[in-house]
């Protein structure tokens, strides 16, 4: 086989017809009850290093659902492309099994895993196109490779680039492509096959603000038009927020928390989730940082009160009523809430001043309308 089909073998598809194709269907349906679309059992992976063998995943137990866009974050070096690339055995673990419609593919041989990866596509951070061939030959090659008739191979080269708005754009190269659009193509190259999962290796790593929002736009179109089981790794954590379903964090190839994105976003429990969610936290402004004191010093000092709202209640901020609760003047100095998953998140920053309430007394009342309350302390009144 040659380095260019190498390099594509894990695109190969040859189409299924009859009760070949309605088995796989059927498995699924009757399995995905019990164990998912896809999960992880005790999963490890160890790789040979000069100084001896390096952990990079240990011990994962994880459960990916049928049809949903489920996200896996962690720092650099936390073990996030390593376990995505066990779900198409790019990657072999060393111990623990991976399990897609309930059946472990740890020992699939070469025919079986070719036929595992006529399912599964994949989308890269960098595109992986290549340079002397034109949008619809990028796009066409894994069909090509594959054996496709080249009639039906044009067919579906016009219909993924239709489904990812490049229908105009067949016969240009790379190199007059935008960032975007250039991983419009991955991502048309990796639909060519009509593939049950879809995995996203930092695909908007490389892109601006504006052009992420806009391929984030195009998978939930994907995976809502198409039923794909999508599983993404990124490190940015608005990507997380925008698309995903469900979330799983590792930290040194452990998973340490998982759950709605909603919920892991809301109240973080581990130190690596808060850590990777610390740059969309606000932080208490440095002026007033400055003037910060414990207690009350003078009588028109303000009283500094953080609310936050996790999600897990249906509370939400009620402005007008903060007045009268607290039974003085309230200043909303920052904040910032948003509704994930029909979810109200966020904080509040409020300055409470001339109340008749004790400061215990002021948190008690806060917490009647919001999900938790912090008293960060007094500062002079503006």
């Amino acid at each position: 086989m040659s380095s260019l089909t190498s390099e594509y073998r894990y695109f190969d598809d040859a189409p299924s017809q009859g009760a070949e194709a309605a088995a796989p269907a059927a498995r699924a349906a009757s399995n995905d009850a019990l164990h998912g679309h896809l999960r992880f059992a005790g999963l490890g992976k160890r790789y040979d290093g000069a100084q001896g063998q390096v952990r990079a995943l240990q011990g994962i137990d994880l459960t990916v659902r049928r049809g949903e866009i489920f996200g896996i974050i962690g720092r650099s070096g936390a073990g996030k492309s390593s376990l995505l690339r066990t779900i198409n055995r790019l990657e072999r673990p060393s111990e623990g099994r991976v399990l897609i419609d309930g059946e472990d593919i740890g020992g699939y041989d070469t025919d079986r895993l070719v036929a595992l990866r006529r399912r599964i596509g994949m989308i890269f951070q960098h595109f992986n196109l290549l340079a002397a061939k034109t949008v619809g030959e990028n796009v066409e090659l894994p069909l090509r490779v594959a054996g496709v008739p080249r009639e039906r191979r044009q067919r579906k080269v016009e219909e993924v680039l239709r489904l990812v708005g490049l229908e105009g754009k067949r016969d240009a190269y790379p190199a007059q492509l935008s960032g975007g659009q250039k991983q419009r193509v991955g991502i048309a190259r990796a639909l060519v096959h009509d593939p049950e999962i879809l995995l996203c290796d930092e695909a908007t790593s490389a892109l601006d603000p504006e052009t992420t929002q806009s391929i984030l736009a195009l998978l939930r179109e994907i995976n809502r038009r198409l039923r794909l089981t999508v599983v993404l790794i990124t490190h940015e954590m608005e990507v997380i927020r925008e698309i995903c379903d469900r979330v799983a964090v590792l930290e040194r190839g452990e998973l340490v928390e998982q759950g709605p994105v909603w919920q892991v976003f809301g109240a973080p429990r581990h130190p690596a989730t808060r850590t990777l969610l610390a740059p969309l936290q606000q932080k208490l402004p440095e002026d007033l940082l400055g003037q910060l004191q414990d207690g009350r010093r003078q009588p028109n000092d303000r009283l500094l009160l953080e609310l936050r709202y996790t999600g897990a209640s249906e509370r939400e901020p009620d402005l007008a009523g903060f007045g009268m609760r607290f039974g003085g003047r309230v200043t909303l100095l920052q904040g910032g809430v948003e509704r994930i998953q029909g979810r109200t998140l966020g904080q509040l920053l409020l300055a409470v001043a001339d109340t008749p309430l004790a400061t215990e007394a002021l948190r008690r009342q806060a917490l009647e309308v919001a999900d938790s309350v912090e008293v960060l302390g007094y500062v002079a009144a503006a």
